[in-house]
């Protein structure tokens, strides 16, 4: 078969002829021969497959730089290229999904008597932190108060300083009054200043890049919680029974299991397990997740560093949380099973109840 003209290649290849001169220009998918006296772009049945390529991967979202880069590669590399993006895709979409919820319910609340229904709920909190039976130091910090829940998992010389000062700078949201509109608002400027109090930290220290802190960290407005992550201490919900980590890991080898480059299992026993991708830091500068979560009565947090869920399984934790009723109980319980495991780290927890509110 000769070369086909752009007419008849966008219709077999389902592109049009603009979108084809532009891949032609972006250097995507360029024509076998271009006439040099009219400019004539002629193309070979072979390019079909790569077209069509080219066509999915746009249909998908993916930006034209990552199709480029994709379309040179082997086909397993393509497809684990694509697998990765759309895990990124399904992890944005997840976020702008309790955002979505958010704006319905706090929209819905307008309504003047709706407002005058709704009763504020109320926790019972308690927190609790160890050096474990290994490290000679603590460099966790866990803090819970009536309005902040938080773990901060410090790491580097400056470690111990870095995860207080994060901690210290929520706690002015403790008594500030914040409309449950600005909350997200309020709560990212204060996870900016808590960024720059780390740098100060860290520039202090000889190894300035080393030093830095993870932060799982909620705020308490009544009905709900705002949660802003960062690193990898997590936080659990346990609802009706049902035991969740409702944080995602960031680190090195949590991404290669969101791209199916290993799986769970292989990430447990990782050698880079603990190797983050992002935290607060004295090099650089990395996003926190900031997100609102609904609370309902019954419900029970933990928030927790990887001292305590990197040794001990979920299962144990949900047994405890599930059979302890007192808060001052279980984080000593918790910290006790992580020191049983070995207590290879700083371990730190928190563990908050939602009631409700007293008559």
């Amino acid at each position: 078969m000769g070369l086909l003209t752009i007419g008849a290649f966008a219709k077999a290849s389902r592109l049009s002829p603009k979108a084809l001169r532009l891949y032609d220009e972006l250097g995507l998918l360029t024509p076998a021969r271009v006439d040099p006296t009219n400019g004539y772009r002629r193309y070979d049945p072979q390019q079909l497959e790569q077209a069509r390529l080219v066509a999915w991967l746009r249909r998908l979202g993916v930006p034209l730089a990552q199709i480029r880069q994709i379309c040179v590669l082997e086909a397993p590399a393509a497809a684990w290229e694509v697998r990765a993006y759309w895990a990124r895709v399904e992890a944005d979409v997840a976020a702008r999904r309790d955002l979505a919820a958010f704006l319905i319910d706090h929209l819905s609340r307008k309504d003047p008597e709706m407002t005058l229904s709704v009763k504020p709920l109320e926790i019972r909190y308690a927190a609790l932190s160890d050096a474990g039976l290994v490290r000679e130091s603590n460099q966790d910090t866990a803090y819970a108060g009536s309005r902040l829940l938080a773990v901060a998992d410090g790491f580097g010389g400056g470690g111990a300083p870095a995860s207080a000062a994060a901690i210290d700078v929520l706690k002015s949201l403790e008594t500030d009054g914040i409309p449950a509109g600005n909350l997200l608002n309020a709560l990212e400027d204060t996870v900016q200043q808590a960024q720059q109090a780390v740098h100060g930290i860290a520039a202090a220290d000889p190894a300035p890049q080393q030093v830095g802190t993870t932060l799982t960290a909620m705020l308490w407005t009544g009905t709900q919680l705002a949660l802003v992550h960062i690193g990898d201490s997590r936080a659990y919900l346990l609802r009706d029974g049902e035991f969740l980590q409702i944080t995602h890991d960031h680190t090195a080898v949590q991404s290669m299991v969101d791209e199916g480059r290993i799986s769970a299992e292989e990430a447990a026993s990782h050698p880079q397990r603990s190797l983050l991708a992002r935290a607060l830091a004295g090099a650089g500068e990395a996003t926190p997740e900031v997100r609102l979560h609904d609370a309902r009565p019954g419900d029970r947090y933990l928030l927790c560093s990887d001292g305590l869920s990197g040794v001990v399984p979920p299962e144990a934790l949900r047994r405890v949380l599930s059979t302890v009723s007192d808060p001052e109980q279980a984080v000593r319980e918790l910290i006790a099973l992580a020191n049983r495991s070995g207590g290879p780290d700083n371990v730190s927890c928190v563990v908050a109840d939602v009631l409700e509110p007293r008559q």
